[in-house]
């Protein structure tokens, strides 16, 4: 359970304060947090508060979206924001087309090129890239990196310290060679960051608001925690959930029902 991490997403409308206080009543140690909630409250803000209660950053979401012609000064300023808060890992979600293009292969060697170009900043910095592998469904808007596959190949140019991959849960439960590609982000000590979620049946129509709180939904949680500790990788393991009818909760009540699925879904035995 010390491993547990709270991501800001899945209490979304917890104001900053709320959701430091609410992880230190509940004794959680991990916090992932979102930009956008970060510079709502300002940087230097929520660094001073996290540090204050004695939390640890696990994880800064997100970085990326090399289509946009402005990513290049938005990566540099979410990099600047890693730092401050003293999270060691930027996680990336790559973009989707740019305007007008079906050239799905130019958009993908684009993300390695862009990351490429960041990784002397990130390394002066001390704050780790970590590519985050969507699902199919977002290659078009929002990421065209699929698979962790497709993920480790766009990192392996670069010193695995500067450059990793995240692993959620939600993204990667339909792949059928995901275990063989988490073995082999352990060998090549590639594994940054690791979030789960699960996968709701029926989805709702929004599709990225489909996940579930650990053990709602169908996906193997904790083979994927079995997979990801043999390759090695101890570190933290956020509970990310995007759900209206979980963003409509009272935050006490979302974290408590997230430390169960964890204890019994991910964490626990078989």
């Amino acid at each position: 359970m010390k491993r547990f991490s709270l991501n800001q997403a899945t209490t979304r409308h917890w104001p900053m304060p709320d959701l430091v206080a609410g992880c230190v009543r509940a004794g959680v140690t991990g916090v992932g947090l979102w930009r956008e909630n970060v510079q709502e409250y300002g940087v230097e803000r929520s660094a001073a508060l996290v540090r204050d209660a004695g939390l640890t950053v696990t994880s800064l979401c997100r970085g990326g979206f090399f289509q946009e012609p402005t990513w290049w000064d938005e990566n540099r300023r979410a990099i600047d924001e890693a730092a401050a808060l003293g999270a060691g890992t930027l996680v990336l979600v790559s973009g989707g087309l740019p305007p007008g293009s079906r050239d799905i292969d130019a958009a993908r060697a684009h993300v390695g090129t862009a990351i490429g170009t960041l990784v002397p900043y990130a390394l002066e910095a001390g704050v780790r890239l970590a590519i985050e592998p969507l699902h199919p469904m977002f290659s078009s808007d929002r990421c065209v990196v699929s698979t962790l596959k497709q993920a480790l190949d766009l990192a392996a140019p670069y010193p695995h310290r500067a450059v990793g991959v995240a692993i959620d849960t939600y993204h990667l439960w339909w792949d059928d060679t995901v275990w063989e590609q988490i073995a082999r982000a352990g060998r090549e000590q590639r594994i940054a960051c690791f979030q789960v979620a699960d996968w709701l049946t029926p989805l709702p129509a929004g599709v990225l608001l489909g996940r579930g709180l650990p053990g709602t939904g169908c996906v193997e949680l904790r083979r994927f925690r079995e997979a990801v500790d043999a390759a090695g990788y101890a570190g933290p393991i956020e509970v990310e959930v995007f759900a209206e009818d979980v963003w409509s909760r009272p935050g006490d009540e979302v974290l408590a029902e997230a430390l169960a699925g964890y204890r019994d879904h991910v964490a626990g035995p078989g």
